[in-house]
């Protein structure tokens, strides 16, 4: 526990070091210099609170439909959102399912003490992968039930390991996981853990929740009218580098790219790719627009891919070909074919996606282009295997009201 405390301490010295020289890294250390008096400033005399913990945007998602059931279920609760990461934080600080947003103070005892000094925390939910171990040993200690939502386990990670003997006892204070599969009951289990229920991934029902009352949209509409659509979301330049070309030897399909990062360099780089095709950024865009004169519509801006893939005939989700790949079932749930890289093995998402043929895995740019070829030349196929992918998520549909009703609120 000593090596882990010097470890989360040399975390916090690093991260200042980088905002020296980085803007997410600057974004980091001034909200995590502002937690307290947050705190101090918003929490409710009297009041507790049931704690949410979000790594960074995508585990907010699969947080979000359970926050939303316990409102409108029991709408006297009190919420507290914490994010470690700005790019969570700062696209969801102003979240109106919260009472309080704010970041999480690194994982040292000292902070975990004040945080929850200042917290009276009735329930606390770890979302995913979230395991901090101070603040686990830190909440057993005062009593407090701790939840670990949509978590998923592999083999690999570190708290198998024959090193991580205080990592297990952390974890195994965690009051009850909700987790993805049954694979990862198993191993719990090898660790002597077995209080836990398998009910899926609540991410299901954040999706099926905006495919049902999804954003308007009246200038991606009217670009996507009557038109074959591609549509790469969460994608970087790897996969730019792949089906920007692929996809522009196909003049009669338009394309969507809303790319993971957007900044002036990566934008201008999509642009250099686009060279000769008529394009337009989304933020460039008038109210009365004539979309007919765009083939390549670029979304340079946050929280509208999950609605736009309803206009797509073919969905990329990018990260495949980095660190991993981002949400498929954002795409899935719109009833079409979703493709991305290799790197999806740790995505059980991804991997049911292969295994009922909606999802398709590729390696390089030829195996991008047997895939896409098919889909263009066998438009049933490609209706059948989006069908499949629509069907896979629409299975998972109630898993935050599950969790919700287990719960003792």
């Amino acid at each position: 526990m000593f090596i882990y405390s010097i470890g989360i301490g040399l975390l916090n010295l690093v991260t200042r070091i980088a905002s020296l020289f980085n803007r997410k890294a600057r974004l980091a250390v001034a909200g995590h210099d502002r937690i307290f008096r947050t705190l101090k400033k918003q929490v409710e005399p009297g009041c507790s609170y049931l704690w949410f913990h979000a790594s960074s945007l995508g585990e907010f998602e699969q947080g979000r439909t359970i926050m939303e059931t316990v409102r409108s279920r029991y709408p006297d609760k009190k919420i507290l959102l914490t994010f470690y990461s700005p790019s969570g934080y700062e696209v969801r600080k102003n979240y109106k399912g919260a009472d309080i947003v704010c970041y999480m103070p690194f994982d040292h005892i000292i902070c975990a003490k004040r945080f929850l000094n200042l917290v009276p925390v009735e329930k606390a939910f770890f979302i995913k992968y979230e395991f901090w171990l101070n603040f686990l040993m830190e909440l057993k200690r005062r009593g407090i039930p701790v939840y670990s939502v949509s978590s998923v386990f592999r083999p690999g990670q570190y708290m198998f390991k024959w090193y991580a003997r205080y990592a297990r006892k952390a974890i195994r204070t965690i009051s009850h996981f909700y987790i993805q599969d049954e694979q990862s009951g198993k191993l719990l289990e090898s660790i002597g853990i077995t209080q836990y229920t398998v009910v899926g991934d609540t991410r299901a029902d954040r999706v099926i929740q905006i495919a049902g009352e999804p954003a308007d949209l009246p200038l991606v509409e009217s670009f996507a009218k009557d038109s074959k659509v591609f549509i790469a979301g969460s994608s970087w330049p790897a996969d730019e580098e792949l089906f920007i070309p692929l996809v522009l030897q196909r003049r009669e399909w338009k394309m969507i790219i809303a790319p993971h990062e957007i900044n002036e360099r990566h934008l201008l780089e999509i642009e250099r790719l686009l060279e000769g095709v008529r394009f337009v950024r989304y933020s460039q865009l008038a109210p009365q627009s004539d979309m007919t004169a765009y083939d390549c519509l670029i979304i340079d801006c946050f929280g509208l891919l999950s609605s736009i893939y309803r206009y797509g005939k073919i969905a990329y989700v990018g990260g495949g070909f980095g660190a991993g790949i981002h949400n498929t079932l954002e795409a899935a749930v719109y009833g079409i074919p979703v493709i991305f890289g290799p790197n999806n093995k740790r995505f059980r998402e991804a991997r049911q996606l292969i295994a009922c043929k909606g999802g398709f895995e590729v390696t390089d740019a030829h195996s991008l282009k047997m895939t896409f070829d098919k889909f263009i030349s066998a438009p049933a196929y490609r209706s059948k295997c989006g069908k499949a992918a629509g069907e896979y998520v629409l299975a998972s549909k109630g898993t935050s009201q599950l969790i919700v009703d287990s719960l003792s609120l």
